[in-house]
């Protein structure tokens, strides 16, 4: 069966390297799709994808549409820019992902344990208070950039250290903490925000800076309206309003750990549902 498979694609005649350079450009195109899935990146790609399809039918041989043919030969020139200009949030998230720290994603289990457990209990504890937080984990994406914004704290994470941060009044209650391998690295810091339309006006600086760091990394966003007393987590450009304690720490354990064991807990817990 092998045999037969390799004789229909030919593989005999491909070398080694030839393999292994296929491999890693479908890899590449996998992951760039997983990039712009679900975002408007993919619409953006048609309208580039339906240019170039027209400026081939318009041509001599096809329908013979000399002026539009022509008008978008010069266009032609400018989609590389284009691409750069509206891909840019795309292009950064895939940079920051390779130039990431990949050793984040192995914390110790009792860190993410511990780490999940505190944020969720201040987070919730913030929020029936109706005071306003905006907490941020690290994964695989480094955020020194963002953390050198603010005042350096380097201490442990814990309920009591959270809630005196974000208590009004305090000089480090405006900005977010950044926490990174189950330690504050920062307090008071800067975020960038979304530009995403879409985004419902009812969300203020806070839930847009939340969104903005997901969309630039890989980071999680635990932010706290002081509005609403709801609490929201934010993950990959996308945002989950009205969380309790139990929902909001299980999905910071599920984000933290490495990868591979979440995929087999995931997979285990869908297997007991399927049975419930």
């Amino acid at each position: 069966m092998l045999q037969q498979l390799s004789d229909l694609l030919h593989l005999n005649e491909l070398g080694g390297m030839a393999i292994l350079d296929i491999a890693i450009l479908a890899l590449v195109i996998y992951q760039l799709l997983l990039l712009v899935r679900g975002t408007r990146a993919v619409q953006m790609a048609l309208g580039v994808a339906g240019v170039w399809v027209i400026y081939i039918l318009t041509g001599p041989g096809r329908l013979g549409l000399p002026a539009v043919h022509n008008a978008l030969g010069d266009l032609r020139l400018y989609i590389p820019f284009a691409i750069i200009v509206l891909f840019q949030n795309q292009i950064r998230q895939a940079l920051m992902r390779i130039g990431g720290n990949p050793m984040s994603a192995f914390m110790h289990r009792r860190e993410h344990e511990s780490v999940a457990e505190e944020v969720a209990l201040a987070a919730t504890t913030l929020a029936s208070k109706r005071q306003g937080a905006l907490i941020i984990l690290e994964r695989t994406t480094g955020l020194r950039a963002f953390s050198q914004t603010g005042i350096k704290l380097e201490a442990v994470v814990s309920y009591d250290l959270l809630r005196n941060i974000f208590t009004p009044g305090s000089p480090l209650h405006d900005g977010a903490v950044i926490i990174v391998e189950g330690r504050i690295k920062a307090a008071a810091c800067y975020l960038p925000l979304t530009l995403n339309p879409t985004l419902s006006r009812a969300f203020g600086t806070r839930h847009r800076a939340a969104v903005g760091i997901t969309e630039e990394s890989d980071a999680l966003a635990v932010v706290v309206s002081e509005e609403r007393g709801v609490v929201s987590l934010a993950e990959g450009g996308k945002i989950l309003e009205d969380l309790d304690g139990e929902r909001l720490a299980s999905r910071i354990r599920a984000a933290l750990r490495p990868r591979v064991e979440a995929r087999k807990t995931g997979a285990a817990s869908d297997g007991g549902a399927g049975h419930a």
